[in-house]
């Protein structure tokens, strides 16, 4: 099986990909929730399955106390409401107002979120990205610093972060359609799903990489491009097996694990399988592309 020899081919899959999800990020951007943003988020529960008409309702008595409702969502009988931000008083009034309009009518949930806030959890996310993305980089190259040449440990470390933002563009822009055309918001639990996805991917990566340096030492007379192709296939089983274990799992969350996790689930399940595909498919090709530029550059002209 020649997959290096396929790798333009995997590299367009990526971006057939990638570029709809990119176009989505630039003109529909992310849907944050109110841990980004600020602002209040409702839970009501209604005795009966929730329709259309009792959501109308929730809207309205909020919107009689001149308080802006940005988003619903239904699941059930339970009413899931994001505003401006509220007090506690209003808060008050809301429910008296809510149980005379709506009999049976209850507040399972009023979560409220100031902009300072907001505002400080999304510098803390991008930071924590970019900090783990610096230090896998300084990890790989150092723990790959006595491979033989003219392999380059550098080139490890890029690559292997090449493969890390594939694999988080592909969740984010996902996320930026899905919330976009049905209302999906991105909160704290899709940092914690994509530093996740960043952990998973690199792990895949770094087991292909590690029997690429144990055969560049171990394997001589063969070039480079088939020695990175024969590591990939002797890795190959265990990265399915392991991938398919987690997508199982995640699979089973998705399905029973209740509404409160599922975006997150979610969210893991696509960075899972990007990071499956980009580990094999990706990073180990754009090594030996970067080799035969390098081997172009250093030859010798006549």
């Amino acid at each position: 099986m020649d997959i290096i020899g396929k790798k333009y081919f995997y590299f367009l899959f990526s971006l057939i990909i990638i570029i709809p999800g990119i176009v989505s990020l630039f003109v529909f951007g992310l849907n944050p929730s109110i841990d980004f943003t600020g602002g209040t988020r409702i839970t009501v529960s209604l005795p009966k399955v929730a329709n259309q008409s009792s959501v109308e309702q929730v809207k309205d008595v909020l919107e009689k106390e001149n308080i802006k409702v940005s988003n619903t969502e239904v699941s059930n009988n339970l009413i899931f409401v994001r505003t401006q931000l509220m007090d506690q008083k209003q808060d008050t009034k809301f429910i008296a107002d809510l149980k005379s309009k709506l009999k049976g009518a209850k507040q399972e949930q009023f979560e409220s979120i100031g902009p300072t806030i907001g505002a400080e959890t999304t510098t803390n996310a991008v930071q924590a990205v970019v900090v783990a993305s610096l230090f896998i980089v300084l990890y790989i190259t150092w723990s790959f610093r006595k491979i033989p040449k003219p392999a380059s440990s550098l080139r490890f470390g890029i690559c292997a972060i090449i493969a890390l933002i594939h694999d988080v563009l592909v969740v984010l822009g996902i996320f930026a359609i899905l919330g976009h055309f049905f209302n999906v918001e991105v909160d704290s639990l899709f940092v914690t799903a994509l530093l996740t996805v960043i952990g998973f991917s690199v792990h895949d990566t770094i087991v292909v990489f590690d029997r690429i340096r144990e055969n560049l030492k171990r394997v001589s007379g063969l070039s480079f491009d088939r020695i990175v192709n024969e590591s990939i296939l002797q890795t190959l089983d265990r990265s399915l097996n392991t991938s398919l274990t987690v997508v199982l799992v995640l699979l089973a969350l998705l399905l029973f694990g209740g509404d409160s996790i599922r975006w997150f689930v979610f969210a893991l399940l696509i960075g899972v399988i990007s990071g499956t595909y980009s580990s094999i498919f990706n990073a180990s090709a754009l090594l030996v592309l970067w080799q035969e530029m390098a081997d172009k550059i250093r030859r010798p002209k006549i």
